[in-house]
Parts: structure tokens; sequence; C-alpha cells
């Protein structure tokens, strides 16, 4: 049963095309992964299936049900979230306030609410504290709940980010790079923790990844972009044997050994 539908899917700024007809359906409760080489036009589409950009042509379904032309807000209440390749938290305010951000599209008392300190708007600030505490305490962060967000290493942020989108209530997580710049401790965290939040969440799981390892281990069916096109898409073994994906990493005649060094084995 598919989750996410994307069809002839075209992004361009004036002459340039950054993603082109791209098509690919996600089964629900999958773990997915959509690589490819530098500027293949990856965060594109993520930005487009998130309302950050609107597609110049093509339809994506959510449930079958059409998510373009929303907002970001919008499509988030609908039911995806996602994680940056580069992190954006708040570095100012706390950990448990971060997490918090990421519930205000499901919180009842509206604006005249929290501005007169309604009894409903204090109780409910009390039940999103405690949730927001039990998601931290889901991605071992919950000793740091009163610090601010910039004072975490690296990896913690990747898993506060992934804690404030778990706080979105989604059906799908589009996870942006979330290894990077990861230590391979802290990259077998990261496997644990997104194979745990797909069973315990009932989400279906999109990733973007260069660390092909972890896409390997990690992915059920893959998607590979290069030059903003659909070059391949298959299970792992199916794509690490792929010619056109072992030519857009490695060029043409690369050797056997090398598409299984570079692409993973």
């Amino acid at each position: 049963m598919s989750i996410l539908t994307v069809r002839n899917l075209t992004k361009r700024f004036d002459g340039l095309v950054a993603n082109q007809d791209i098509s690919l359906t996600v089964e629900k409760g999958s773990i997915t992964a959509v690589i490819g080489p530098n500027g293949a036009g990856k965060t594109t589409f993520f930005n487009m299936v998130t309302g950050v950009y609107q597609p110049t042509e093509g339809s994506i379904l959510l449930e079958d049900q059409s998510i373009v032309g929303m907002k970001p807000h919008a499509i988030s209440r609908k039911g995806i979230a996602r994680t940056f390749q580069n992190i954006r938290l708040f570095g100012n305010i706390t950990v448990l306030e971060n997490v918090m951000v990421g519930m205000h599209n499901h919180l009842r008392v509206g604006v005249l609410g929290t501005i007169l300190q309604l009894r409903k708007f204090k109780d409910e600030e009390l039940q999103a504290q405690a949730e927001a505490f039990r998601l931290l305490e889901y991605v071992g962060l919950a000793d740091h709940l009163n610090d601010e967000a910039d004072s975490l290493s690296y990896g913690a942020q990747r898993r506060l980010e992934i804690a404030r989108a778990l706080a979105t209530k989604p059906k799908v997580l589009l996870l942006d790079e979330p290894a990077a710049g990861m230590n391979p401790r802290e990259t077998k965290e990261l496997t644990d923790l997104i194979h745990k939040i797909r069973k315990e969440f009932d989400v279906t799981i999109i990733l973007i990844e260069h660390d092909m390892k972890l896409v390997m281990e990690i992915s059920e069916h893959i998607f590979v972009l290069d030059h903003g096109e659909k070059i391949a898409e298959g299970n792992p073994d199916e794509i690490r044997k792929n010619p056109k994906v072992i030519e857009a990493y490695l060029g043409s005649g690369a050797s056997t050994a090398q598409a299984v060094s570079t692409i993973g084995g």
C-alpha cells in the first residue's frame, strides 16, 4: 500500500531544471532512500514534497490526496515532517522548548487563550511538556532538557531535530542527510534509532544520505537521482549492481571493486 505517490514531478528555476519528470511510489511503513551524486536534485525533491518549493509540473499525493499548492505548515499538519541537511534548531532556547515548537500544529488553544493564560492553555502546555520530555527520553536527550540547543554535540543536535520532527506526529518522516558529520558510533546509534522509530511510531521514513554503508544496511527500496532525473530504483542489491548508478557515481569504465567500495557491498 502506497503512502506517497509522485508523478512527473518537475522543478525549473528560470533556465535551470533541478528535477525533471520524476515519478516514484513510496510504500507505507517502508524505509526508503533517495540517493545520487552532489547536485542530483535530492534536496529540491524534498523541498517540493514539504511545500518549500511548488513544482513547475507534476503531482504529489499523500494517501491519494494532492498536497501540491499547500504551504509547509499545512503539509506538516497533513502528516509530513522533515529534518534538514544543515541543522535548523533554535539555538538559544532549551532542548525541551525546541521539541515543543514542533507541537504547535496540534495544540487546540488559540492565540487568545494563550494571551489570557486560560486554564485550558495551562493544562495543554503541561501535556505538551510531558510529551516533549518523553520524546527527549526516546532519543536519549532527557538529561539535556534545560540546556540550550547550541550547547549540544553535533550528533545530539541531529537527534534533537528528529525529536522535534516526531513531535509533529508525522505519517512520513523525511531525513535529509541525518548521518552527515557523525562518527561511526553515532552513525550506528542513528541506524538503530531509525529502525526503532519506524516500528514504534508506525511511520514511513524517506532519507537522503551520502553514507552508502548506512543506505545499503537500512533501506528496503532506493531511488537514484542524477542531474535531476530518476535513473534507477530497486532494492540495495539491485542498486549496487546497476550500471547507470555505477556510472553516475564513478564515471564510465569503473571496476566492480570500485563500485562496491563507493556504493556499498
